[in-house]
């Protein structure tokens, strides 16, 4: 069969560019060609499931503060993504650059979804204690840790099952009361040689099923 770029019955490119199948058969958004073995016509299909469809992050390089003991969002490390697919899967990455400036306390992260923790990003129930993805803790009744400085990482694959804009968060409380410090230390001091200002992120991945 000759080939033609004329985007009539037999051709391969259509006028505007695009690729098709016996002249007619341009596919969908998304699709990718895919070949049927030895002796038969490739088709158009969905991309197979693993693959990265698209990547959405927030880099957050202010500072931030708070002392609430129920989960908030933390400014700046939110991101949105639509998924292409309500059967796509979102992979949640996170750094978060924080410091305490007590000595006895516990920092509580979690990953949230609208708002509200994804409580299956968390550890299980137990008595009153917090529940997390990811904390920190300085229990020792020192100075030793009172500046200590973190970066703590998140991983989370969700499954919203949506194709509506979804807003991911990183959240955060304390045990106590105590001052959580984001991107900064407690001092943030010019003076001393070990106070440091750093930086947090969130990254969003869609991930084909």
């Amino acid at each position: 069969m000759a080939i033609t770029l004329d985007g009539t019955n037999g051709s391969l490119f259509n006028a505007n560019g695009s690729i098709g199948i016996g002249g007619a058969n341009y596919g969908t958004s998304g699709q990718v060609l895919t070949s049927q073995g030895s002796g038969a016509a490739p088709v158009w299909a969905t991309a197979s499931g693993g693959k990265i469809l698209q990547v959405m992050q927030t880099f957050k390089t202010d500072t931030y503060s708070q002392t609430s003991q129920t989960y908030t969002v933390i400014t700046g490390l939110t991101a949105t993504i639509t998924p292409t697919s309500s059967t796509s899967k979102i992979l949640v990455m996170a750094q978060i650059g924080c410091n305490s400036g007590v000595t006895q306390d516990s920092w509580v992260f979690a990953v949230g979804r609208g708002g509200s923790v994804v409580t299956a990003s968390i550890g299980d129930a137990a008595s009153s204690r917090p529940r997390g993805t990811a904390v920190v803790q300085q229990a020792d009744g020192t100075t030793s840790t009172q500046n200590a400085q973190w970066t703590i990482p998140i991983m989370y694959l969700d499954s919203p099952a949506t194709t509506s804009a979804t807003t991911y968060s990183i959240m955060g409380r304390t045990a106590n009361g105590n001052t959580l410090y984001i991107n900064r230390t407690q001092s943030d001091r010019d003076t001393s040689n070990y106070d440091a200002r750093w930086t947090s992120s969130i990254t969003l991945m869609e991930i084909a099923a």
